[in-house]
């Protein structure tokens, strides 16, 4: 621990959270501000509500969803909300009193009606709600610091409280799509004074952590806006990663400083009214107590290492230009970008898209990302691309609007029944995955580009392959033909082509050997890697840099040689891949050059 502890970087309420794009540094940020409190001698608990959370490998110890002590860290507490385990207990708390006073056959369709994605975050939500506002909690710590999932995910998990509060409130059948509303309605109070806490700027603090790049800055802009709509006011901005170049003759650390300074400069108006916080890029990995000690401490400098060159790194590692090479050679079909948050994959996307129209294909670019924004990132656009979103509230009224059209026959008060049922969180689900099933369809005629969510919510997207139509079947009998087809065509590696988009980080590559092992495990078999905003093979001297691209080669290697059947890398670029002529250059790029 150090001699002397410096000041903390802002006055911390009794919760705090930490959210912002995937990828931006919430958990290493969580986890430093979470080992600051206690190496100050507070009683702290530190909370990750992530699907896809890495917080065991960030912290080196073994947690589970009950508090385990953090290794090397005294008064530190940490546990992971595990979204499947918290569905099983649900359903198990819901359930088990009717074991044995219904019939087998009653059980089984209360349990099936407990099977879908909603279930799943509403049993998560549960957990969550235990940690915020459980009295024990107060008691046993000063501090309760959750480490959220990325946006999309964060935002649906805080509406909850007032989502499922209307739904309870309004429901007169007695029975939702989770099953019977008196597992609801017992949790009721808790709900409530969760919505409260969070909106209590003397109990909760919302930390909104991005990095000086204009997407990340645009997306803590609309979570700012969303939270306050909720009531949740007290926010501040912490800036990730920020760059300062130390080595003036280093022409692509200068071109990575102009770019911070300029998307800095240019953040919305909004947003820059917070209280920030910037937190330089680091030259070591925020991995383990020791590390992440000296995330808001005191750090050496990095001695400059002359003329260093790190091309060995990435020798055998090809341009994405060959991955698109392979995908030109069999139009048609789907090709998936999938990985963690804030890895690119809306950027791998566009590019390839971009590519294969220019080659003269036929392409659709398409994306179910909640946070993505393909329209800024395609400034641009060529006679055989067409570019969709997958839009949730839109799909939603239309959905709706579907099933009310088929249900004219219906007497008022059984229309009242489905109008009602309709409202349900879980519509929402249903509407959004005959979506991604009919964008699937079309690689049948066409190349269709498919831009994923964050890891977690692609997963649940393709569980729900399965139990779809047991969903579907509570507002109609029928399953349309492409949800019927749907996880064939996935498992088809003649039809589907997995791209699995990573960083050469740690954690983004065991994430993402996570993420191809559960794909292995529903038959999908990943089509090939892509390494992205690879700093290896450039020529570098300023002393950061040059440590960073030291760190890519374990992981570039690890990649190559035993993780992917094929990969590609992508190197940084100075000046961000927006628009038509930047997504082209990326598309064939090899070292990265200043203009």
């Amino acid at each position: 621990m150090p001699q002397a502890l410096a000041p903390l970087p802002f006055a911390p309420t009794r919760v705090l959270f930490f959210t912002g794009k995937g990828g931006v540094g919430k958990t290493s940020l969580a986890c430093a501000l979470a080992i600051r409190l206690a190496d100050e001698g507070r009683r702290v608990l530190l909370v990750s509500t992530d699907p896809a959370s890495n917080l065991d490998e960030v912290l080196g110890t073994h947690l589970a969803d009950e508090p385990r002590a953090v290794a090397g860290v005294a008064h530190l507490e940490a546990l992971n909300i595990d979204p499947e385990s918290a569905a099983r207990a649900y359903r198990e708390r819901i359930i088990g009193p009717y074991r044995h006073l219904l019939p087998a056959s009653a059980v089984a369709r209360m349990e099936e009606s407990l099977s879908g994605a909603c279930t799943v975050e509403i049993a998560a939500f549960d957990q969550f709600t235990q940690w915020l506002t459980a009295p024990g909690t107060a008691d046993a710590y000063d501090h309760v610091v959750f480490d959220t999932a990325p946006t999309g995910h964060t935002l649906r998990l805080l509406t909850l409280p007032a989502a499922w509060d209307t739904f309870i409130t309004s429901n007169t059948t007695g029975t939702s799509c989770l099953g019977p509303l008196s597992g609801l309605q017992a949790q009721h109070a808790t709900y409530r004074a969760s919505l409260d806490a969070l909106r209590d700027p003397h109990q909760t603090t919302m930390v909104l952590v991005s990095r000086p790049d204009a997407g990340a800055l645009s997306e803590a802009d609309r979570t700012r806006g969303e939270l306050e709509a909720l009531g949740v006011r007290n926010q501040r901005l912490v800036v990730n990663a920020v760059f300062r170049a130390s080595e003036p003759s280093d022409v692509v650390a200068a071109a990575l400083e102009a770019r911070g300074r300029l998307a800095l400069s240019q953040m919305p108006a909004p947003l820059a009214t917070l209280p920030r916080l910037d937190v330089p890029m680091l030259d070591f990995a925020p991995i383990g107590s020791e590390a992440l000690r000296r995330v808001f401490g005191p750090r050496e400098a990095t001695p400059s290492p002359r003329g260093w060159s790190a091309a060995g790194a990435a020798d055998g590692v090809p341009a994405l230009a060959t991955l698109i090479d392979a995908i030109a050679t069999a139009p048609g079909g789907v090709v998936l970008t999938m990985g963690k948050g804030g890895v690119g994959k809306t950027t791998m996307a566009a590019a390839i898209a971009l590519e294969l129209a220019r080659r003269g294909l036929d392409v659709h670019l398409s994306t179910t990302d909640p946070a993505a924004h393909l329209d800024a990132t395609l400034a641009g656009d060529a006679s055989t691309l067409t570019v969709s979103r997958i839009d949730p509230a839109a799909e939603t009224r239309a959905y709706a609007a579907e099933v009310l059209g088929g249900a004219a026959a219906l007497d008022p008060g059984a229309r009242a029944v489905l109008e009602e049922d309709l409202r349900s969180p879980c519509t929402e689900e249903i509407a959004v995955f005959r979506a991604f099933a009919r964008t699937v369809a079309q690689g049948a005629h066409r190349t269709v580009v498919l831009d994923t969510a964050p890891t977690g919510h692609t997963l649940l997207l393709l569980d729900a392959a399965e139990a779809y139509h047991r969903e579907v079947a509570r507002t109609r009998s029928d399953v349309p033909d492409e949800v019927r087809a749907l996880l064939p065509r996935l498992r088809d590696p003649r039809y589907t082509r997995v791209l699995i988009v990573t960083l050469p980080e740690a954690t983004p590559v065991h994430e993402a050997a996570a993420l191809q092992d559960d794909l292995r495990r529903a038959g999908i078999e990943p089509f090939a890697w892509v390494v992205n905003q690879s700093f290896a093979a450039e020529s570098l001297r300023d002393p950061v840099l040059c440590a960073r691209a030291i760190r890519e080669a374990p992981y570039l290697e690890q990649v190559r040689d035993r993780l992917a059947s094929a990969v590609a890398r992508v190197p940084w670029m100075p000046t961000a891949p927006v628009g038509r002529e930047r997504l082209l250059q990326l598309a064939s790029a090899g070292p990265a050059s200043v203009d």
